[in-house]
């Protein structure tokens, strides 16, 4: 009996954790739909699986946009016939900046992206998975440790991760009646584009710029591996891994 590859669907799959994360699903067996806002990011990590290329599907995708959203999972289910695994990576952030200097801009897009687009495609996938045969799914949201501490002036960053906290709970009690089951993945200093500047320093709680230790984004993607590769009847509900030393348990 040939057995059909699992469907998982990864956004912001064009960089970081992202990108990091698609490739190891290609290399444990899934077949991956790449979403992102940029073509050239995404065909990238498509040609950086090699041989597996075959495996990865590309939409490009604004998880701000409700309709954007919907001609994604569209077109994820037209290709792979069903879906598997979301995994709600795509997050950005506001200039880190006083909190009371925050533009209305600048916030709003974070709230757009980070919530807002990880319940978009959540409803999306909900959708698919309650219809499908074998009925149910896994969905994982990317928390970040700021949600459950801040870093100096991130304020809608840090709401935004706190705020995913409460979906991810509300997924995974409304997903128990259509066998989905939702996880959080809390996210300490890995090595990505965007945490470059760590390496220089970054403020600390106490006003202090310093130097933070960081990991491997491979280890990130590796866990979200071992979340994702559970049978339906098990769920890793939140699973915290960062920096062995980066200041975040006890007092920095």
């Amino acid at each position: 009996m040939t057995t059909i590859s699992p469907v998982a669907l990864v956004t912001g799959a064009g960089s970081g954790i992202g990108r990091a994360t698609a490739l190891a699903l290609l290399h444990a067996g899934y077949r991956v739909v790449l979403a992102g806002r940029r073509a050239e990011p995404l065909e990238v990590t498509a040609a950086a699986a090699t041989n597996l290329a075959e495996k990865c599907l590309i939409v490009l995708t604004d998880v701000r946009q409700p309709e954007s959203v919907t001609a994604l999972f569209d077109r994820a289910l037209e290709h792979f016939g069903r879906l598997d695994l979301l995994f709600n990576n795509a997050g950005t952030g506001a200039p880190p900046v006083p909190l009371e200097d925050i533009s209305f801009e600048h916030w709003q897009a974070t709230l757009e992206t980070n919530l807002t687009g990880a319940f978009l495609c959540t409803q999306q996938a909900f959708k698919i998975m309650k219809n499908q045969q074998p009925m149910g799914g896994r969905i994982i949201n990317n928390g970040s440790i700021s949600a459950h501490a801040p870093r100096p002036n991130s304020a809608p960053y840090t709401a935004t991760k706190h705020a995913m906290t409460g979906l991810t709970k509300s997924t995974s009690l409304d997903g128990r009646r259509y066998n989905i089951a939702c996880g959080q993945i809390d996210i300490g200093n890995a090595a990505t584009e965007m945490t470059e500047r760590m390496k220089h320093g970054v403020p600390q709680a106490n006003g202090e710029i310093a130097q933070e230790a960081m990991m491997d984004v491979q280890h990130v993607a590796q866990a979200v591996v071992q979340m994702a590769n559970l049978p339906l009847e098990s769920n890793i509900q939140f699973m915290t891994i960062m920096a062995t030393k980066m200041p975040f348990v006890g007092r920095g």
